[in-house]
């Protein structure tokens, strides 16, 4: 199983990197690889994803939830197989800690391949890159789940 851990510091208060955080329809504005989102109940996505020209789709339940700590999610169903967590720091009253872990089965030789050589950190690397300059140009979240999911 491959791993991908990867921080950044955003300019913005914890709530609102959280809250832009939950609005999981709103992430290919700033992942490379999501083509689109569907919310389909407030613990269920489905994923349309673009990876290496590989086209995917599928579930991924939020196991975890809790405001401005942590979201945790598994894929259910389909070909993938990973899960991940992403954690929020209040670092200061305007600045906040992003923090993506994600554990995944590469599947087929490019994607092991990628795994072995970094690609995956720098993909993540890079769509972390994005949320900062996305939700800092913005100022405010474009809304917010404020849901627990124990």
């Amino acid at each position: 199983m491959a791993q991908v851990i990867e921080t950044i510091d955003v300019n913005v208060p914890v709530r609102v990197a959280y809250n832009q955080w939950t609005q999981f329809e709103e992430f290919p504005h700033f992942m490379s690889f999501v083509e689109s989102i569907t919310q389909k109940t407030d613990t269920l996505t489905h994923w349309k994803v673009k990876i290496g020209g590989a086209e995917r789709e599928f579930d991924a339940e939020i196991t975890e939830q809790h405001p401005d700590e942590r979201v945790a999610w598994n894929s259910v169903g389909g070909d993938e197989n990973h899960a991940g967590v992403v954690t929020f720091h209040r670092l200061s009253d305007d600045e906040t800690r992003v923090t993506v872990q994600i554990d995944w089965e590469p599947t087929g030789v490019l994607e092991k391949l990628g795994a072995a050589f970094g690609a995956d950190d720098h993909s993540v690397k890079k769509d972390l890159d994005n949320f900062k300059e996305y939700i800092e140009s913005r100022g405010a979240e474009s809304g917010a789940w404020r849901g627990d999911v124990s």
